[in-house]
């Protein structure tokens, strides 16, 4: 072990930024396995590795006693004496070992141990780089396919998008760039796993954080989202500040900002609407591009009752219920959806039901009927 042994592993540092001490504690452990390799025992061993010369010492312990049992670890009182006459029964002596002596066997065992942490070492740091991704957007490349699933590459690892987290109507193929949500990180046996989406209502919110600087840096805040991928996303934004128009900063000019987003998830429909903290308000919002007469509102069911024009009920309700749906889902209400003519007919009934009971329920009798 020398100097040019310590450029290298400075070089390594430089070019895996894996740390020279992690490095050198994987010399040490394998500098021991390999003793034990040709010895048989590593208990009584340690090393010594100078970070600056490359110098290595291999140390081993002995400890003095009257017979000697196990000469890989035992030292007689006598032989210790003729190093120094003050050795008593109980003390230890250290002797340094030559680890030329180890032969190839250990040098090869040595060398695996290496490899073997400085793999372990790269994996713990993919693994912290991207818990801590968790939740953010990520560019890779698809990198080849199994069954449906896709495995990308994400730099130091590889990204997996299972097929419940791809759009559907999607198709990459290999070589093909994306982004993705990165939904979760898992330390496995193999190294780290990144569970990648495309459809997460993240990655809707964290692309509109890329196209809108107001998003970006909190003047504007998404208070909900709701997305049936490959579809229909709604998604509402609120501001705290009187001068600036929460809606008008997603869409951008003639709708740019906006149309970003919608490109680069295919085409799929974005609703952006003003969140409001009055749920009379949110309700008529969220059921755009509908527009809503009236909102009635149970608190107690955390229910509203929305009516609309004859004519746009099933524009509120959307094809196959996907509007109010997702107005639902955004604005966290319970939403009923009636036309004008059902709301006004219905209550019309009730006051004639009610009439007809209070009617029927007088007692005051009337006068006879003479023929």
């Amino acid at each position: 072990m020398n100097k040019e042994f310590i450029d290298a592993l400075n070089e390594l540092e430089r070019d895996r930024h894996i740390s020279k001490d992690i490095l050198l504690d994987a010399i040490e452990a394998a500098l021991v396995a390999a003793y034990k390799k040709n010895y048989g025992t590593s208990q009584n061993v340690r090393v010594e590795i100078d970070d600056t010369t490359g110098d290595i010492v291999v140390l081993s312990k002995l400890d003095v006693v009257e017979e000697v049992t196990d000469e890989m670890v035992e030292i007689s009182l006598e032989e210790a004496q003729e190093i120094d006459p003050r050795y008593e029964v109980g003390d230890e002596i250290e002797f340094e070992v030559t680890t030329d002596d180890f032969g190839r066997i250990a040098a090869q065992t040595a060398k695996q141990v290496v490899v073997q942490r400085i793999r372990e070492a790269e994996r713990g740091m993919v693994f912290d780089d991207f818990k801590d991704r968790q939740g953010e957007i990520i560019t890779g490349i698809v990198q080849r396919k199994s069954g449906n699933t896709l495995y990308v590459d994400v730099g130091h690892t590889e990204g997996i998008l299972p097929v419940k987290e791809q759009v559907p109507g999607e198709r990459f193929n290999v070589n093909d760039r994306l982004k993705a949500y990165i939904m979760d990180v898992k330390r496995t046996a193999k190294g780290p796993q990144v569970f990648l989406s495309r459809s997460h209502p993240g990655l809707v919110k964290r692309l509109f954080e890329l196209e809108v600087p107001e998003i970006a840096d909190g003047t504007v805040e998404i208070r909900g989202i709701a997305r049936e991928a490959g579809s229909r996303t709604k998604i509402a934004v609120w501001t705290e500040f009187e001068n600036v128009d929460p809606v008008g900063s997603c869409v951008g000019t003639r709708g740019s900002r906006v149309q970003a987003v919608v490109d680069e998830l295919g085409g799929e429909k974005i609703d952006i609407i003003a969140w409001s903290d009055d749920p009379e308000e949110l309700i008529a919002n969220v059921l755009s591009p509908a527009k809503v007469e009236e909102v009635f509102i149970d608190e107690d069911e955390h229910v509203a009752t929305a009516v609309v024009p004859d004519y746009q009920l099933s524009l509120a309700i959307g094809k196959e219920g996907q509007n109010v749906r997702l107005a639902a889902k955004v604005s966290g209400w319970k939403i009923d959806i009636k036309s004008h003519t059902q709301y006004f007919a219905a209550n019309e009934l009730e006051e004639l039901a009610d009439a007809f009971e209070m009617y029927g329920d007088d007692e005051t009798e009337g006068e006879p009927i003479e023929d």
